[in-house]
């Protein structure tokens, strides 16, 4: 099959088109013929190999223990492990692989669901890394309740364009934070505020929310902490800057041992990878209340054109892989 794949951490340049053997599976796995990909962070830094403390999570210390880059996948069951219980050959499924840049990936079966009838493998294949991120911090995290004021700083994002969504489902009000080319998109999405941050700063109004759920990865502490309510809570997704070892992460930790000498609730979130949560991120798609927003689809071939327009910051939602339909 046809795979992108890297042997050594790095840019994009890395990344290269091989043959490559399809994958096995065990027993509680699905082996899905991909039809389409996500791009997220995510895979960025299994890319990238950065920051180091992310190498000891386990992509491999001095290159990727997976050579095959991909994590949101979209596509058909073609085969089923001995234990798998809720997949059948031919099912249409969507979640978490390992491995989706490639014309075949192997999945656990606890971090599939079945694919939503109105979307198409495109729109599928953006849900779960991000969907998951945004509802886990919003749900179970920050606990929104109705009428709660709550900011999205990277509203326009990947995850961004998910949290504005899921917290108008959940009853909020809702303020996205991005730049000028892409306030339209955010006030389509639904926010009922829009602060282009070129021009306003959020921590400087009158306005104090309830929840600020950070994904930009730039803000200092301090300012954030001035546009919360006295008891309101901070949450920290990601975070690009920082140095070599730590990245963003140094100033996800530095908030988790502030936040017990503080009234306010400091903390951040690391999505969990479970069929529940895709699946009821499958409900509000079904239901209407949540949309994948795509910004651009690039062949299998051009993943590394893909990435690259990740890391620029330009995209507008999400990046799709198409991957080459295998015979």
């Amino acid at each position: 099959m046809q795979a992108i794949v890297q042997d050594r951490y790095g840019s994009a340049d890395v990344l290269r088109v091989d043959e490559i053997d399809r994958p096995t599976i065990g027993p509680a796995e699905v082996l899905i013929h991909v039809h389409a990909a996500g791009l997220d962070r995510g895979t960025w830094h299994f890319m990238a190999g950065m920051p180091y403390l992310f190498r000891l999570m386990g992509p491999g210390l001095r290159k990727p223990k997976n050579p095959v880059l991909g994590l949101d996948v979209a596509g058909t069951v073609t085969a089923v492990g001995a234990a798998v219980t809720r997949f059948q050959v031919g099912d249409e499924v969507f979640g978490i692989s390992k491995g989706s840049f490639a014309e075949y990936a192997s999945a656990r079966e606890d971090k599939l669901a079945h694919k939503p009838a109105n979307l198409t493998f495109d729109q599928a294949a953006v849900v779960a890394i991000s969907g998951l991120t945004a509802l886990q911090s919003l749900r179970d995290v920050g606990r929104v309740e109705t009428g709660q004021h709550v900011l999205i700083v990277g509203a326009s994002g990947g995850v961004g364009t998910y949290a504005v969504q899921i917290a108008k489902a959940l009853g909020a009000q809702v303020t996205g934070v991005c730049s000028t080319a892409k306030t339209d998109l955010v006030r389509s999405i639904g926010a009922d505020h829009v602060i282009d941050y070129t021009r306003d700063d959020f921590a400087a109004g009158p306005q104090r929310y309830d929840l600020i759920l950070d994904i930009g990865g730039n803000s200092p502490l301090p300012r954030l902490r001035r546009a919360l309510t006295p008891t309101g809570m901070l949450v920290l997704v990601g975070g690009e800057d920082g140095d070599r070892w730590t990245g963003g992460m140094g100033r996800q930790l530095r908030a988790v041992a502030l936040s017990p000498f503080v009234r306010q609730r400091l903390t951040m979130k690391t999505p969990k990878e479970h069929y529940t949560d895709l699946e009821r991120l499958a409900q509000l798609i079904e239901a209407g209340e949540l949309t994948p927003t795509i910004d651009k689809t690039y062949p299998l071939d051009q993943a590394p054109d893909a990435m690259r327009h990740l890391e620029a910051g330009l995209a507008r939602g999400k990046i799709v892989i198409a991957v080459a339909r295998a015979g």
